[in-house]
């Protein structure tokens, strides 16, 4: 048996995860852009603003980057296959995302709807014009959380709850904040999440080369 592959594809995340995908289908389905974009940004309030801005932080490459240095004090998590595991996933998502972007050049709400008086949008927030789609915080935010969720041992498997609650509020608060559309936020996170599983995939699978053999232990191997 190989040394200890810790992941597992948490049903507590990708459960959640997959109703999303389902309910956002259907909104994408039955309502237009505008509908879409102005349930979501014209109900807005003082806390809101407050804290919608500051969660959208969490879906920035800085926070990934300090979370995923911080978790390698845990002793478990001090190798080589987490290292590169949490790079590619967190990184090449980045960089698939921004690719897409730069092909597609959609533009963003602001620019869309010619700064409309109706648009939410505060002065001291990013004011953003240009290649909205697909969400790169949304992106990078449902590749964290899901990278953190699979990394959960059994016993603790059930955080894949709250953490895909808080990626789904970065979502929220990139159309909160008049950066993105619905269909931005929804591709995103599908890109986020399919690229971290993908990756982990074969990670698990060339995980042989990163850990030495060791004696069958059953116990370690239902992750």
């Amino acid at each position: 048996m190989i040394g200890p592959l810790y992941t597992s594809f948490n049903k507590y995340f990708l459960v959640p995860f997959s109703i999303w995908i389902i309910a956002g289908g259907i909104a994408l389905f039955f309502f237009d852009k505008q509908v879409l974009f102005a349930i979501f940004n014209t109900h807005h309030s003082s806390f809101g603003d407050v804290c919608m801005y500051y969660i959208s932080m969490l879906g920035e490459g800085p926070f990934s980057a300090i979370l995923l240095l911080l978790l390698l004090g845990m002793r478990k998590l001090r190798n080589w296959w987490y290292f590169i595991a949490a790079a590619c996933c967190n990184i090449l998502s980045a960089f698939l995302t921004q690719g897409v972007k730069y092909l597609v050049k959609a533009p963003r709400p602001l620019q869309y709807f010619n700064n409309a008086p109706w648009i939410h949008a505060l002065p001291e927030w990013p004011h953003l014009y240009n290649h909205s789609f697909p969400s790169g915080h949304t992106c990078a935010g449902f590749a964290l959380f899901s990278f953190l969720a699979f990394l959960l041992p059994p016993r603790h498997k059930s955080w894949g709850i709250p953490l895909f609650i808080v990626a789904l509020l970065i979502a929220y608060s990139r159309i909160y904040l008049a950066a993105h559309f619905f269909l931005d936020v929804y591709v995103g996170s599908i890109l986020g999440t399919c690229f971290t599983i993908m990756l982990l995939a074969i990670m698990r699978y060339i995980g042989r080369y990163f850990f030495k053999p060791q004696k069958t232990d059953a116990a370690t191997s239902n992750l």
